[in-house]
């Protein structure tokens, strides 16, 4: 009869082997499991401050900043002499004594442009004063040189005439024509008579034109 002995040995033995092989393959198992080889990394979005994200949302605006936050404050001038329109006209900001005498209408054929600096800013409430050629109306711009000999009615021809602010060739040729039918004038208020002068005009000459 052959002993069973060493056959138990080997059975054991392949028992443990077994057994060995399966702690491997559970810990194996385990370290794949919990070791998160298979699972997604969460990502944690970082805490963006009230301010910052009120920036973000505004497109990046610089603070105090104020989009369409207005029109630019106008300045306000008056532009008398030789112009075809005086009157008090609204500038922007920057504007130059160019920019005004434009609104006005631009130089009479008499104004002596030698005598005023279109390039000069204009400031808030100034008064841009344009002199006709030979001295007949004004100063050259506010607070420029001092007014000179006004212009006569009663002997000015109509091309003076006509440099006067407000008086073009027309109402230049009707203050001559008034005059030869009906006589000299005898106050600057006599113009009131010419069709196209109201009072507003006539207070506009005072000074600049005598009878």
């Amino acid at each position: 009869m052959v002993p069973t002995f060493p056959l138990s040995i080997r059975h054991r033995r392949a028992v443990a082997a077994s057994l060995l092989l399966l702690v491997v393959l559970v810990v194996a198992l385990r370290h794949q499991t919990h070791g998160g080889g298979g699972a997604a990394a969460v990502k944690i979005a970082p805490i963006v401050p009230a301010a910052d994200a009120a920036s973000s949302d505004s497109g990046g605006a610089a603070p105090g900043s104020h989009a369409g936050s207005g029109s630019a404050r106008l300045l306000v001038v008056d532009v008398a002499g030789a112009v075809r329109r005086p009157g008090l006209y609204r500038l922007p900001q920057g504007a130059r004594v160019a920019d005004a005498v434009a609104r006005a209408g631009g130089l009479t054929r008499h104004a002596d442009s030698t005598l005023i600096n279109l390039a000069a800013p204009l400031a808030d409430g100034e008064q841009v004063l344009v002199s006709a050629q030979g001295g007949g109306v004004g100063a050259a711009a506010a607070g420029g040189a001092s007014p000179s000999a006004p212009v006569h009615l009663n002997s000015a021809d109509a091309e003076v005439l006509d440099g006067l602010p407000g008086v073009g060739p027309v109402t230049a040729e009707k203050i001559v024509t008034y005059r030869q039918q009906h006589g000299p004038f005898t106050s600057l208020d006599g113009l009131d008579a010419i069709p196209g002068i109201g009072p507003a005009r006539i207070a506009s000459l005072k000074g600049l034109a005598v009878p």
